[in-house]
């Protein structure tokens, strides 16, 4: 299946946990200033693996305006008009990991315990099994409890933990844990994906 035919579900209109209607939908060229407005609320340890810098906002301009989903595919879940939750899909167009695909996430520190990243996440390993994708991976630093939680609810495993290895902006040390997961592959798909 092509990406493009896997994103047909969208805008997906569901209820979280709590009875919360929210949308979950593909980055659009108008959710830049949102977009931004979101990162600027997210604790900065939990942006580490965030490599370029939020304040900008002509960064969120280029992500929205030129997005490639074949390469990075955020998908945003909003309440009303607030972005409450993002997950990208980031894959390699070619090489020894082209069939490996990092996911990052994130959530609205208002919007926690209510199920965001696990919609998110399962979203995301929906849309990798359709990109032909095999495994699935995420780097999380250590104090992300929750999303370790998460994480580990949908089939991720830990594969790798440093400790004091990643460093925040104000040069405290976090561990840094990579977890992975296994992709069943539907026959269909096994030889997308470079």
């Amino acid at each position: 299946m092509l990406l493009q035919d896997a994103l047909d579900k969208y805008p997906l209109e569901i209820k979280l946990r709590d009875g919360t209607p929210v949308v979950v939908r593909p980055l659009n060229r108008r959710d830049d200033v949102r977009l931004q407005k979101f990162f600027l609320v997210i604790p900065e340890e939990e942006r580490l693996f965030v490599k370029q810098p939020i304040t900008d906002r002509t960064l969120f301009r280029h992500w929205c305006r030129q997005p490639d989903f074949e390469r990075n595919l955020p998908l945003l879940m909003l309440h009303g008009r607030k972005i409450i939750g993002e997950a990208t899909l980031h894959q390699r167009g070619g090489g020894w990991k082209r069939h490996i695909g990092l996911i990052t996430l994130l959530t609205h520190p208002e919007y926690r315990g209510r199920d965001v990243s696990k919609v998110l996440v399962t979203e995301l390993i929906y849309l990798a099994r359709q990109c032909g994708l095999r495994q699935l991976e995420a780097e999380v630093n250590g104090e992300r409890k929750i999303a370790l939680q998460v994480l580990a609810q949908l089939g991720f495993g830990e594969l790798l933990r440093m400790p004091d290895y990643v460093m925040d902006m104000t040069a405290v040390t976090h561990d840094y844990v990579l977890m992975g997961r296994t992709l069943k592959q539907d026959e269909e798909y096994a030889g997308l994906g470079g």
